[in-house]
């Protein structure tokens, strides 16, 4: 019976290992060009540059696990991956979570419509159907500012997008730099000259780990130092 409990828990632990010590596994929704997407099968973008550098730096293998956005803070609290960058706001609540990283992006939060559309400034949104990613920083942001609006939660930010398209919502307020993105290959959007909010992006591990946060931190000063972050997000933003 002994013998039978003891191959049971060696089961169990091998299960709840589940990797390598050579390893570093990055938490991610890679839907969010040119932060992070897909590129002939393979999770690519500025945060995805940034992550290579730290697994390097490391000595180990970066392994990418694309989930969704809403659910990575508890990735990361939970352990179940080691890090996590995904166009991830700075917020005071987030930070009561897991610890954030330098600042390493400035977002703007900008508001996108329909080429057609009788929304032109930011005073249009009070009564319109605003498509935001669920949990993310615009998501925060409109429901405290424009309590008559009704809010289009979606847990990809495509989603939102497609519904601008189809005609679901009035506008969709997201990061700036992806909004670009989106206007390459939708001629019928535009956005609106002035953004709602100018924030702060970082990369999250949990609180405990503070030896990865250090490596993170001196990796991000290295790429901003030498220039290989402004070639990252120039390489990711004009394709």
């Amino acid at each position: 019976m002994k013998k039978v409990i003891l191959v049971i828990l060696l089961l169990l632990f091998v299960t709840g290992c589940g990797r390598s010590e050579n390893e570093i596994i990055l938490a991610t929704e890679a839907g969010f060009a040119p932060y992070e997407y897909y590129e002939n099968g393979e999770i690519v973008g500025i945060d995805i540059d940034i992550a290579r550098e730290v697994a390097k730096e490391l000595g180990k293998e970066l392994i990418v696990k694309d989930i969704a956005f809403d659910s990575i803070i508890n990735e990361i609290k939970t352990g179940k991956s080691d890090f996590a960058a995904a166009g991830i706001s700075y917020t005071e609540e987030r930070a009561k979570a897991v610890a954030f990283s330098n600042n390493y992006a400035d977002s703007r939060q900008v508001v996108l419509v329909r080429s057609d559309s009788t929304i032109n400034s930011s005073a249009d949104l009070k009564n319109a159907k605003i498509a935001v990613q669920l949990g993310s920083v615009a998501d925060t942001y409109v429901t405290s500012k424009y309590k008559k609006a009704e809010i289009i939660r979606q847990k990809k930010y495509l989603a939102t997008i497609q519904d601008l398209e189809d005609g679901k919502a009035d506008c969709v307020v997201m990061d700036e730099l992806p909004a670009k993105e989106i206007l390459k290959t939708k001629e019928n959007m535009r956005i609106l000259d002035k953004a709602l909010v100018v924030d702060s992006y970082g990369i999250i591990v949990k609180h405990s780990n503070k030896e990865l946060l250090d490596v993170i931190n001196s990796v991000i000063k290295r790429m901003q130092d030498d220039g290989s972050l402004d070639a990252s997000i120039l390489r990711h933003t004009t394709k």
